[in-house]
């Protein structure tokens, strides 16, 4: 039942979250100057969306959920799609759902330090709070889960309208002296500019989600390419927009020194009513935060229906008919993640994972092309896109550990590729002792959450 528009406003809606409130400073910070940074943001919405419509060609010729995971299956087979979820699982989807609490309690913390940055303390205290109490509402009930949802979203969309139009008006007084010389100091450098991708692209992510989401649209092959190509761009001009009206009342060095670039904006902007701004953002992230929560449990449970994962993991809440025992598991490794990581590392970190998936996803399409010719592609992409895509990705993974190599990207790798030890002794071998130990743990956490297996659907 999504229509045109309700695809447009789920792209718009699940894009922007966080990101734009939380990257800014560190797409500036990576490449040092006005004019690269406006740049790189309106060459991260271009990488969106062409990334976005290669996943509409692969979501209309392969029409399963589950995201990347199919693809890689069919492309691939079981192997690359293993690693994908357990990936997903492990890195990816509870880093992200970290770095978005972690940039909701800077913000909801930032009213009450005034002048200086908030203790680390606070920030993670805060933000391991808005997991927990996250991870109960979804487990409690779908529904209140949705109504959140539309709330939150509402929220997001003044604020990000407040800002724009506060920059407008800016411009048009004349306050364009941070503009001169935009491209003085910069510091362009391979691992820099992909640095400032990670930042920049962190901020665009989702722009794939509406592929989870195929077989409720009406007429697919028409309004899901019309969406993205309407929707992420929409989102590009706002993403821009918003940095021009930061840069109206701050410099490069003041943007650096502030702790949440919104805040410092709207104390120069809407005084005496500044205190819109943190509460707004909050609402953002939190919402984004409850977005992630939301659809994570839909991968873990393909996982687990597929016997890639353990089963308790894809099993539904009796009472309440929720994937509690996944949505409990995000929560804890998000936690988990918060208590080390500060926002910038757990981004690159993030971004690293998801780009390789990316990358390989993308390349799929590729394969695809010759291996499955026989395959109806509703939808098709000039093979150039694909090839831009997949030759970018590579970059992006390749650039930051050539160029500035840092033990955290080593990790990433090591933790993927461990998954392969997982798939051979379980999946592959399907040993029993650990059947005999998981059975007692499976049927006590069961009595403790009250879940079951999902009924099977008989077709």
């Amino acid at each position: 039942q999504v229509g045109l528009i309700s695809g447009i406003c789920m792209i718009v809606g699940t894009i922007i979250g966080s990101g734009i409130f939380v990257s800014p400073k560190s797409v500036l910070a990576n490449v040092g100057a006005v004019g690269p940074c406006l740049t790189i943001w309106a060459a991260c919405g271009i990488l969106a969306t062409l990334g976005a419509l290669c996943f509409a060609e692969l979501g209309t010729m392969i029409t399963k959920s589950g995201g990347e995971y199919p693809y890689l299956m069919e492309a691939f087979g079981p192997i690359p799609a293993f690693l994908f979820s357990w990936a997903s699982l492990l890195v990816t989807k509870p880093s992200s759902f970290a770095i978005i609490c972690l940039s909701f309690a800077e913000y909801a913390s930032a009213p009450f330090y005034p002048g200086c940055d908030p203790p680390q303390v606070v920030i993670k205290c805060l933000a391991a709070a808005a997991i927990v109490v996250i991870t109960i509402v979804n487990s409690l009930s779908v529904k209140l889960g949705s109504y959140l949802q539309n709330f939150l979203t509402a929220a997001k969309m003044i604020i990000v309208a407040v800002i724009i139009v506060s920059g407008i008006v800016l411009l048009a007084q004349g306050k364009t002296e941070n503009f001169k010389d935009s491209f003085k100091d910069s510091k362009i450098s391979v691992s820099s500019i992909s640095l400032a991708f990670y930042n920049g692209l962190w901020a665009y992510d989702g722009w794939n989600q509406l592929n989870y989401i195929t077989e409720e649209l009406k007429n697919p092959y028409r309004n899901l390419p019309l969406s993205i190509i309407i929707g992420i761009p929409l989102v590009t001009v706002c993403y821009v927009l918003i940095n021009i009206s930061y840069f109206t009342v701050m410099t490069s060095t003041e943007l650096l020194q502030s702790q949440a670039v919104a805040v410092t904006f709207g104390d120069r902007v809407l005084y005496p009513a500044s205190w819109i701004v943190p509460l707004f953002v909050a609402f953002s992230t939190i919402g984004s935060a409850n977005g992630t929560c939301f659809t994570a449990g839909r991968l873990v449970y393909v996982a687990g229906r597929e016997g890639h994962m353990l089963k308790v993991l894809s099993y539904i809440s009796v009472k309440r008919l929720t994937p509690a025992p996944a949505i409990i598991f995000y929560g804890a490794i998000a936690i988990i993640y918060i208590i080390p990581g500060d926002i910038n590392t757990l981004i690159n970190y993030f971004s690293f994972a998801v780009w390789i998936f990316y990358g390989l996803t993308v390349l799929a399409l590729i394969v695809m092309r010759f291996t499955r010719k026989e395959l109806k592609r509703p939808i098709r992409v000039p093979i150039i896109i694909p090839v831009i895509v997949t030759l970018v990705s590579i970059l992006l993974v390749l650039a930051p550990i050539i160029s500035a190599p840092e033990l955290a990207y080593l990790y990433c790798v090591l933790f993927i590729l461990s998954g392969l030890i997982v798939y051979v002794l379980f999946v592959h071998f399907k040993f029993n002792w650990p059947q005999k130990i998981s059975k007692p743990i499976t049927m006590h956490l069961q009595m403790l959450l009250e879940v079951v297996p999902a009924e099977e659907v008989t077709e």
